[in-house]
């Protein structure tokens, strides 16, 4: 991955300064040890932390520098690439009600978390609204309303263009809004830093720089090893998510696959340029096509805007994602066509073959536990998992007390070794029917 990418996001620019935690050194005995210091990774210290256990938390670079401090800080419902209808089929009504439940219950577990450590972490947005790029998109918004509300109880509201304009919401391919009133926006770097402050004052050790190169059992317990230093542990948490090494431990290869999101931001707009394009809104927002984009006004008054789609990193590859990234961007908000990006940066979101994430025990691997694949909706879904998989671990819980949707381990993909060439196969489909549709 190139180091240019991976440095200069927005997010860094809004914090004093990036955390400096030791690398491992030596041997370190615990109960619990964590790989992966982003959302899901330290909700699982502090749950455990707090409980009493031991705690090291090993990440192979700093907090923030993965997907928890380069996202788009959307706290909302997701983590699954899945359908509601999807759901249903696959796990029955009350199941997929309970998984729908789950989701609502990370939402307002980063609220609390956030009022409680007195945190300010920028929120603003009530809910989400998912913009319909064609009409044929916007005529299914009221089934789609009146699903939500019939199965789920969930509120769900349809505007037309001209609700929509004023509201504040307005361009060329927004034929109408489905608003969802759960969820909020966030700084993800100023909550993922809150976070790992909670993990320290709560006696758990984070280190820094410390890529886990190996995972064994020795003795009865768990050794990961790094550069430096291992740990012994009774129990481990996989939670690296999109930044996984997928053979360590071995079970993992082929299970999850990474892709790219792409963000754009933009400099501070004037009052004249939002009402230009006529968007003063701070709701966050999304299109419906497959390969959506992602996008909100900032309270600085810049404007985010991202991309789903990327899959290969080198140079060429990643040049190409922001070049189509800023020419989508340019059609959807065509006022905005000369304005400048000052930032621009992506990451990695995290896919499984059955498309929902994977919280519980690995089998077969005695006291190793997973939380991963959140499918580019982490910042809430990866938050809870995390304390939920603590709770399997410490065994307050057991599997049965965690929806069907995430307690099913991964599958392989079929011949893993082809995931990224088929995927952009399916890719070219998705583009194509986002036009057609």
């Amino acid at each position: 991955m190139p180091d240019a990418d991976l440095i200069g996001s927005y997010w860094e620019t809004t914090v004093p300064g990036l955390p400096v935690d030791p690398p491992l050194a030596g041997e370190r005995v615990v109960d619990l040890a964590v790989v992966g210091g982003g959302f899901a990774g330290l909700s699982a210290a502090l749950r455990a932390a707090g409980a009493g256990a031991s705690v090291a938390v090993l990440d192979a670079h700093h907090i923030g520098w993965g997907a928890s401090g380069r996202n788009g800080g959307f706290c909302c419902l997701g983590g699954t690439k899945q359908s509601e209808r999807d759901l249903i089929r696959a796990y029955g009504l009350g199941e997929a009600r309970r998984f729908l439940a789950y989701q609502n219950e990370a939402v307002e577990t980063v609220r609390a978390r956030l009022a409680s450590w007195n945190t300010d972490a920028d929120v603003h947005s009530d809910g989400e609204i998912y913009l319909a790029h064609s009409q044929r998109a916007f005529q299914q918004f009221a089934a789609e309303a009146e699903f939500l509300e019939t199965r789920f109880d969930a509120p769900a509201r349809v505007l037309d263009r001209t609700a929509l304009s004023d509201a504040g919401i307005a361009g060329p391919e927004f034929f109408g809004g489905l608003h969802v009133p759960q969820g909020f926006a966030l700084n993800p770097m100023k909550y993922v830093l809150a976070l790992a402050d909670q993990v320290r004052l709560a006696g758990a050790d984070i280190f820094a720089n410390s890529l886990v190169t190996s995972i064994r059992r020795e003795n009865g317990a768990w050794r990961l090893e790094s550069p430096d230093g291992t740990v012994l542990a009774k129990k481990v948490v996989l939670a690296a998510n999109g930044y996984a090494r997928e053979r360590v431990p071995a079970w993992l290869h082929g299970r999850t696959l990474p892709v790219m999101s792409s963000i754009l931001v933009t400099r501070p707009l004037s009052d004249e340029e939002l009402a230009a394009q006529g968007w003063t809104s701070d709701l966050m927002a999304c299109d419906t096509r497959i390969l959506l984009h992602y996008f909100r006004l900032l309270p600085d008054r810049r404007f985010l805007f991202g991309t789903r789609g990327g899959i290969f990193e080198s140079p060429g590859a990643t040049g190409a994602m922001y070049r189509r990234a800023r020419k989508d961007f340019n059609r959807m908000f065509p006022a905005w066509s000369q304005v400048e990006m000052t930032h621009r940066w992506y990451g990695h979101v995290c896919l499984a073959w059955n498309l929902t994430p994977f919280v519980g025990p690995v089998p077969e691997m005695d006291g190793i536990y997973c939380a991963m694949a959140w499918h580019g909706s982490g910042v809430a879904m990866a938050s809870f998992s995390g304390e939920r998989v603590a709770d399997l671990a410490l065994g307050r819980i057991g599997p049965a007390a965690l929806p069907q949707a995430v307690s099913q381990p991964f599958a392989r993909f079929p011949v893993p070794a082809l995931r990224k060439a088929y995927l952009q196969a399916a890719y070219w489909g998705y583009g194509l029917k986002d036009r057609l549709t």
